[in-house]
């Protein structure tokens, strides 16, 4: 069993960026059918699609760049570090990450108006956001633990994806 297991770290190692967009792709997809069976309905697999779509158009891979930029901006783990690149993301990654969910979604629904939905839920859910994943990102040290660099706790393939979550696993963010 060990073997097995050194062996697959080795390859997430190896191939960070792939891992990244993998674990977007399963993160997102499990948060949006986690969130379809907690409000009872039937599960709509079509948006779940429509929802690892966009984690693996977008924001694996924005996120993966965006990260890096910050570390390499603002090196170090020390706490005014951690704050500044919680600030940074917060104020900057942020807005972009909820509006390129809204957006795609929209786009991938095929609605009219692809911006209705971030007109109404944007506000709720980058607010929602500013509340918990701040704490969050502080409490595990800080970007900038690992060679890929985001935070030092969380298992090497898993440091991007610890940082941000997609919208609609934020509290406020509103799914159809």
């Amino acid at each position: 069993m060990a073997g097995w297991w050194r062996e697959l770290l080795r390859t997430v190692r190896r191939y960070p960026w792939p891992t990244n967009v993998l674990l977007y792709a399963a993160l997102f997809s499990a948060g949006d059918a986690l969130q379809q069976r907690l409000r009872g309905g039937p599960a709509d697999w079509r948006q779940t699609r429509h929802v690892a779509t966009v984690a693996v158009a977008f924001h694996a891979n924005f996120n993966y760049v965006w990260l890096r930029l910050l570390e390499r901006a603002l090196p170090g783990r020390a706490p005014r570090a951690v704050l500044a690149k919680v600030l940074c993301d917060q104020a900057f990654g942020g807005p972009v990450y909820v509006s390129a969910f809204y957006f795609g979604m929209s786009i991938l629904q095929e609605k009219d108006d692809i911006f209705l939905d971030l007109r109404q839920k944007f506000w709720n859910s980058y607010k929602s956001g500013l509340m918990y994943w701040p704490f969050v990102q502080s409490a595990v040290p800080g970007p900038g633990g690992g060679r890929d660099g985001a935070t030092s706790r969380a298992p090497g393939p898993l440091r991007r994806c610890w940082l941000e979550p997609p919208p609609s696993l934020q509290p406020a963010a509103e799914m159809e």
